[in-house]
């Protein structure tokens, strides 16, 4: 997957922090690609096997919230699948250190009005990397367009 990023590959933020190092992005937007194809698919259990397996694990809805893993686990195992046709454009990813990393994106469906707006913040466990927190959201009003200078607009299939 092309994405996005907030700074240059391998630069380095202030006190010394590496910022978007190439391997890292690699590793968080494969980690990324494959959650939004599980979101796809509603392939539920791969979708909450990305998050975090704890009771700090936050994830803030359109018109739900969830904390903790449990009651994650039971509101997304009561959700109908996704709309067909979603598409991801203005995706960022930018990493800190090894073992930090933000992703935002927008996403709309075909024939959608409204543009919405998903963040993740994925940390390197002994598992592998997960979502922590994550925060979804549609803006009131018009339509809300990729920007001009968006990478290329991602779109993911349920074919197999």
């Amino acid at each position: 997957m092309e994405a996005g990023s907030a700074a240059g590959a391998g630069g380095a933020a202030g006190g010394g922090l590496e910022v978007n190092r190439p391997e890292v992005l690699t590793e968080v937007n494969a980690a990324f690609a494959d959650y939004e194809q599980a979101l796809v698919d509603n392939d539920v259990a791969a979708i909450v096997g990305w998050f975090w397996p704890s009771e700090q694990t936050v994830r803030f809805g359109i018109a739900d919230h969830q904390y903790g893993i449990d009651e994650q686990r039971r509101w997304r195992a009561a959700q109908s699948p996704l709309p067909p046709g979603r598409r991801l454009s203005d995706v960022v990813t930018t990493t800190f250190g090894t073992d930090f990393a933000v992703v935002t994106c927008r996403f709309d469906y075909p024939g959608g009005t409204v543009a919405g707006r998903q963040s993740q913040t994925w940390v390197r466990g002994p598992a592998g990397w997960r979502i922590v927190s994550a925060h979804v959201s549609e803006p009131a009003g018009a339509a809300d367009p990729p920007t001009p200078q968006s990478p290329a607009i991602l779109h993911l299939s349920t074919d197999k």
